[in-house]
């Protein structure tokens, strides 16, 4: 076996590629305008308390307009999100324009269709890396069971079907 440096960008890209992972939306308002990334690194954390966490890149110029929110909404993408995803993972353009959302009076946005959403407080930040993990306290939370999730893999968006029994 061949062992590429860890150290390598594009090897380490494509070993993590091969595990398949849901998609959130991170989203609230911020001066009454809807603002958001798009996360494939969520994870649920703890019961009790009840948190969940996120990892954001040390250079988001997004994530510190969310930071200090007192809200967040956090959408797990449901199977017809994909071009909603990379629309809010955007780095030019209204990256909400034509996305369906609620805004909570709290400001969390949530995306319509989602599989489920969580309202979530900023409980903790951890430096890791080039990264920061975002660990965040669920507030409130409803599941939508009839909507199937988005999933990320090996740099493509897939949705999941039933495997034969």
């Amino acid at each position: 076996m061949i062992v590429p440096d860890p150290a390598e960008t594009s090897a380490l890209r494509r070993a993590y590629g091969t595990f398949p992972s849901g998609v959130t939306a991170v989203c609230a308002l911020r001066d009454g305008a809807p603002v958001g990334i798009a996360a494939s690194s969520f994870v649920s954390v703890s019961m009790n308390p009840p948190l969940v966490s996120v990892c954001v890149q040390h250079t988001s110029t997004t994530w510190p307009l969310l930071a200090d929110r007192p809200r967040l909404g956090l959408s797990v993408l449901g199977s017809t999100h994909d071009r909603a995803c990379r629309q809010i993972a955007s780095k030019t353009g209204d990256r909400f324009a034509g996305i369906g959302y609620t805004a909570t009076g709290e400001g969390a946005v949530l995306l319509h269709d989602a599989a489920a959403w969580l309202g979530c407080s900023v409980h903790e930040i951890v430096t890791a890396g080039d990264h920061d993990l975002v660990l965040l306290r669920v507030e409130a939370l409803q599941t939508h069971d009839d909507v199937a999730p988005l999933v990320f893999h090996g740099s493509r968006f897939h949705a999941l079907s039933a495997l034969a029994a």
